[in-house]
């Protein structure tokens, strides 16, 4: 899954919505709605660290993120194909590059992660990705950040350090911790380079381009480490809905609801994602609740709304 922050950061870059008209009816249907499809949308988001944990281990990561960013490609292709006009030249090399740091690496970071941890820490380590967008920006492009999204950075790392000494079923989870917190770097790098290198390219487009150029860079190294062994249904069942509905339906899900509401309360999902996560992995795979990872997310999600906060 992309993080939030991003898909708002790319969503910001489309060309303007006609206004709509609003009328009493249509206030009357926002007011359910909204709340119903960000929920939604969290646990579909949320369902893809379970997906994850349940493929992984039979696929290997690059198989598995392979098949994750060729099927969500394909969803979005219609996208692409309209605004094929805008897609020329030398911006395919930029897609190209975006891809790798904003998709296929940190894809087969959070799938490495999925092997070796409860399918809740990967989703937990997903939500530092908006405070590193704010980082990067901070360090590399000359943003200012303010001592209230500083406090919120140091908030967030605290919970990671927290997070990465816990230990389930007695196994340290340290080094998934890192995985996921490098994903989620690498996502505040991409979210900082479309919103500088793409902008003005409708965003469902860039995401079928980012996918689809991962999916072919990533293709030989998928194809040589592909299993050999006989792999259970259960496991290409949450591989396809990885890929179909975690990336590409619920991208499309995401970018709707950010014409209509606007990225600023659309990535309001990022608060729901590691609740989910972390719910899948109890209910549907039995993985325990840890007083670390219940500190840890406090303080990630607390600093995530404090750095939110102060960005409005």
């Amino acid at each position: 899954m992309r993080s939030p922050e991003l898909a708002a950061n790319v969503a910001c870059n489309c060309p303007a919505a006609p206004p709509a008209v609003a009328t009493p009816s249509d206030s009357e249907r926002a007011a359910w709605r909204t709340p119903l499809e960000l929920t939604v949308l969290g646990a579909i988001w949320g369902s893809s660290f379970l997906f994850m944990r349940v493929a992984a281990k039979d696929f290997g990561a690059l198989p598995l993120v392979e098949m994750r960013l060729g099927l969500g490609a394909l969803i979005l292709l219609p996208f692409l194909w309209k605004a094929r006009e805008s897609f020329k030249g030398a911006i395919w090399a930029k897609l190209a590059l975006i891809g790798v740091i904003n998709s296929a690496v940190p894809f087969v970071l959070f799938a490495w992660a999925a092997q070796r941890a409860p399918a809740g820490i990967g989703a937990i380590t997903n939500s530092m990705a908006v405070l590193f967008t704010a980082l990067v920006g901070f360090l590399f492009f000359g943003e200012k950040i303010g001592m209230q999204r500083a406090v919120a950075l140091f908030a967030g790392f605290a919970g990671v350090v927290v997070l990465a000494s816990g230990k389930t079923a007695g196994a340290s989870i340290g080094w998934a911790v890192a995985a996921g917190c490098t994903a989620a770097f690498l996502y505040g790098i991409g979210a900082n380079l479309v919103r500088r290198q793409l902008t003005g390219l409708p965003a469902a487009a860039v995401a079928a381009a980012t996918l689809g150029t991962s999916a072919l860079l990533t293709l030989p190294f998928a194809i040589a480490q592909w299993p050999t062994h006989a792999i259970p249904a259960k496991s290409w069942l949450s591989a396809a809905l990885l890929g179909v509905l975690c990336t590409g339906i619920a991208f499309v899900m995401y970018y709707r609801l950010i014409q209509r509401i606007g990225a600023g309360r659309a990535v309001a999902v990022t608060y729901l994602v590691p609740l989910f996560g972390v719910a899948w992995g109890w209910m549907l795979l039995g993985e325990p609740l840890t007083g670390t990872m219940l500190i840890a997310a406090l303080l990630i999600l607390g600093s995530v709304a404090l750095s939110q906060r102060a960005a409005k």
